[in-house]
């Protein structure tokens, strides 16, 4: 038996199905649309990339297959024929190590402080707030920053235009890609395994140091590596600091003058010769290996970790 009650909810609730039913043959419609468009901008980016990777090999590969071993152990010469990157190489090798010496343990400490110990006041937030507009800053201005505070006013403890002097600018650089990376993966640690310690009467340190580090530390490897991976490859901070585009010597110490693998091929992109075009081509052929080493090492790392976690 229905009631006149009954019956005005009935006709409210049609009436409401009728003006509110959701158009879902629309919705799905754009769906596809925007699916579509995200696909096609996907494919168009794969397609470019794949297209510059290989005009560089193919214009790289017959400089390396003629003389590869010749390539790596020559120095940078006047006739593109013997020219080399050995000094390119290992002044490469000397600025990442120490880049990761520095960076590493001031960014990693810094994510864990923020992360697990500061407390939540207006400091804290200025501070979070000036790490993220870090990371997006142009490597230039890191560049001009290193020219007046490394190369001019610490020069007697860097020696000027130095490894060193380069090593710091690029480790300021890639230091908020690193505390965010930190903060990232302790944030992933489940909230149930700090508080599981602290009930069983451990201190905050004993519960970072024994419980979250060791689950957290495949994402700070990986984060960490491959910000040592955009380091590599950059060019505008190391030419504003005054690192040289030709040199013919190995450094002997961190205040010596150096170049990088960017800078060398950047050299030779300059040069009017088509030999050292060639040679430019190898030249970053050799450095997408050792980014893809780089890569595949943080990978390695990730997983080892993980299986021991």
């Amino acid at each position: 038996m229905t009631t006149p009650d009954s019956q005005t909810f009935n006709k409210d609730q049609s009436t409401q199905e009728q003006y509110f039913t959701p158009n879902l043959s629309g919705r799905y419609k754009w769906d596809t649309v925007f699916a579509s468009f995200t696909w096609l901008a996907v494919g168009l980016s794969v397609v470019i990339l794949a297209v510059l990777l290989i005009s560089v090999v193919w214009d790289g590969f017959p400089r390396l297959a003629s003389d590869f071993w010749g390539f790596l152990t020559n120095f940078p010469s006047r006739k593109p024929e013997q020219a080399g990157l050995l000094s390119a190489l290992v002044g490469t090798v000397w600025v990442m190590i120490t880049v990761a010496i520095f960076a590493f343990p001031i960014g990693v400490g810094a994510g864990v402080y923020l992360e697990e110990f500061a407390t939540d006041n207006w400091f804290t937030k200025l501070i979070e707030v000036n790490i993220n507009n870090l990371a997006g800053v142009p490597s230039i201005i890191y560049g001009l920053l290193g020219l007046q505070l490394f190369v001019r006013f610490l020069e007697p403890m860097t020696g000027g235009r130095s490894i060193l002097s380069g090593a710091l600018t690029l480790a300021l650089l890639i230091l908020p890609i690193i505390i965010v990376g930190t903060r990232e993966a302790l944030r992933a640690v489940p909230d149930s395994i700090r508080q599981a310690g602290f009930a069983l009467g451990a201190t905050r340190w004993q519960v970072i140091w024994d419980q979250v580090f060791p689950i957290a530390i495949p994402g700070i490897l990986t984060g960490t590596i491959l910000a040592l991976s955009r380091a590599i490859g950059e060019t505008a901070p190391l030419i504003t600091i005054g690192a040289l585009t030709f040199i013919s010597f190995l450094p002997e110490n961190l205040q010596s003058q150096f170049t990088v693998l960017p800078i060398q091929i950047y050299n030779w992109v300059s040069r009017p010769q088509a030999g050292f075009h060639t040679n430019a081509a190898a030249g970053i052929i050799i450095l997408m290996v050792v980014l893809l080493a780089m890569n595949g090492l943080a990978i390695f790392l990730r997983n080892k970790f993980q299986k021991r976690g």
